[in-house]
């Protein structure tokens, strides 16, 4: 009886320590082109914000 109940506890051990990691589904070809959309709005975003606060007279 002791014998099991310290093989129960290191496959308990073992489980937690090898918990299956959660997989995410491949994008198809509509969810890459929205992600990227997505992404390249973004990035424009705040170039035109960074743009916007510049001052006015300060020419780079």
């Amino acid at each position: 009886m002791l014998k099991d109940q310290s093989s129960d506890r290191a496959k308990r051990e073992a489980n937690k320590a090898f918990k299956p990691t959660t997989t995410q589904k491949p994008m198809n070809d509509y969810a890459k082109d929205q992600h990227s959309l997505n992404e390249n709005r973004e990035r424009l975003k705040a170039e035109r914000l960074a743009r916007e606060a510049k001052p006015k007279g300060s020419e780079d």
